[in-house]
């Protein structure tokens, strides 16, 4: 057969993504607005700076506990899809759907609501004041899916620089608020009683905790790109351990930045503490840079997002557990009908609102899958000990099962603070269960023929 007339593979994946694109995911995925609202949080439930700083140390060290594992099996299963691939192999087809499904669901639900505070972050600008926010939410989404559909090096290209300026911009706003004066101090309510020293109360904090937990969130990013990042059997381990370790760093110092200006009676409860203590610096100016620190990075946030999750359903639909056509492909890497329908799905949460009932209920779901993970490595040593591991864990099994046991424990916290929650979050987990079961052999027999 001539070569000219030989049928052509379909486009896939290509692996065209360095190690700075793999930090700049770690980095971006971690890095948002919810370093300029925590602090006023934690500060409301620990009025010690040193302890303060504290916490935002152990919440890296947390991280990083929590990523060896993930480390250590997202490099011995280097497949695109996240946590999804991870418990297919370790647990099977229908752990690994699951895990898959409420991954896809919480970025496209995470999308969507990220993409509404964006359009009211354009408001507070004062800009496209005749557009709704759910209208500006619609056209960020569709832009930068439009930017992800030209293909994998520019949407790449796109996420590293933006991770790039967001660290530089709250690098130069540490520098500013640690060249400021100290605000005077603000008196204490006359109601305030310490129950211990330096801890306001145990409720405020277990919230602390909560909310430093949830701003090291996305950490996880790296192992969705496996496929299309060089080198991933050690690029994953250096980008996962190398971004916390540079988004701890750029905690702490933010922190102590605005602690050197404001003390953590004039913080707490602030709904956005790096605001207030940038005003003491810039002035009335201040609303506006934070603002529009904000707007970047809830936007590259997104883009982030947008490209994390279509890399679940393809790597769902060439196993066979989800439709073949999720696993299309355009020749410059984008899997563009998964593209689509992630951002279709945000679109439509954003436009009706109906993203905020789904926002209430998933945080379960993120730390569900990096439980799922810890588990997996566990798992994957003893019924595959020859599994080629590029990096393993120190003091197995017990990193994995000091892994495990936070985000069950975190878990537990969520949904006895909301059980409610917890129980549509459960449902909303197993609800496609009985239409995968229906239609799982038909897709394995299309996927077969990919």
């Amino acid at each position: 057969m001539n070569e000219h007339n030989a049928p052509q593979s379909p486009p896939t994946l290509l692996r065209i993504l360095g190690l700075a694109f793999g930090l700049a995911v770690v980095v971006g995925g971690m890095v948002g607005s919810g370093i300029m609202r925590a602090p006023g949080v934690v500060a409301k439930g620990i009025n010690s700076p040193p302890l303060i700083l504290l916490a935002w140390v152990i919440g890296g060290a947390i991280a990083l506990i929590s990523a060896m594992p993930l480390v250590e099996a997202g490099a011995s299963v280097p497949m695109a899809g996240g946590a999804y691939p991870i418990a297919r192999r370790a647990f099977g087809p229908t752990a690994g759907f699951l895990t898959g499904w409420i991954s896809w669901l919480q970025y496209v639900a995470s999308n969507a609501f990220i993409a509404v505070v964006f359009g009211e972050y354009i408001h507070r600008l004062g800009m496209a004041p005749g557009m709704s926010t759910s209208l500006l939410a619609v056209a960020l989404i569709a832009g930068v899916s439009l930017v992800n559909l030209l293909g994998t090096r520019i949407s790449g290209s796109s996420q590293s620089i933006a991770s790039a300026i967001k660290g530089a911009a709250f690098i130069v706003l540490a520098v500013v608020l640690f060249a400021s004066k100290h605000a005077p101090p603000m008196p204490a309510p006359a109601d305030h009683v310490a129950a211990l020293v330096g801890v306001t109360s145990i409720g405020g904090l277990v919230m602390a905790i909560r909310v430093i937990y949830q701003t090291y969130a996305g950490w996880d990013a790296a192992i969705y790109f496996s496929e299309e990042v060089k080198r991933p059997d050690r690029n994953v381990a250096r980008a996962t351990f190398g971004g916390i370790a540079a988004v701890m760093l750029l905690y702490v110092v933010v922190n102590a930045a605005v602690l050197h200006v404001l003390d953590p009676a004039a913080i707490a409860g602030s709904e956005l503490a790096v605001g207030d203590a940038a005003k003491v610096s810039f002035g009335p100016i201040a609303d506006t840079v934070i603002t529009a620190m904000g707007l970047f990075s809830l936007a590259a946030i997104v883009n982030l997002q947008t490209m994390a999750a279509p890399r679940i359903t393809f790597r769902m639909a060439m196993d066979g557990a989800a439709p073949t056509a999720l696993a299309r492909v355009a020749p410059g890497g984008a899997p563009w009908l998964g593209v689509v329908v992630a951002s279709g799905g945000a679109a439509l949460f954003a436009a009706t609102g109906s993203y905020e009932s789904i926002v209430r209920i998933y945080a379960p779901w993120t730390m569900a899958a990096i439980m799922v993970i810890c588990l997996c490595a566990i798992r994957l040593r003893v019924v595959e000990p020859d599994l080629p591991r590029p990096w393993k864990m120190p003091f197995f099994p017990w990193v994995a099962v000091v892994g495990a046991t936070i985000q069950a424990s975190l878990i537990l916290v969520v949904v006895l603070d909301d059980p409610v929650a917890g129980l549509e979050s459960a449902i909303a987990a197993v609800a496609p269960l009985p239409l995968y079961l229906l239609l799982k052999g038909a897709w394995k027999r299309d996927a077969e023929g990919l």
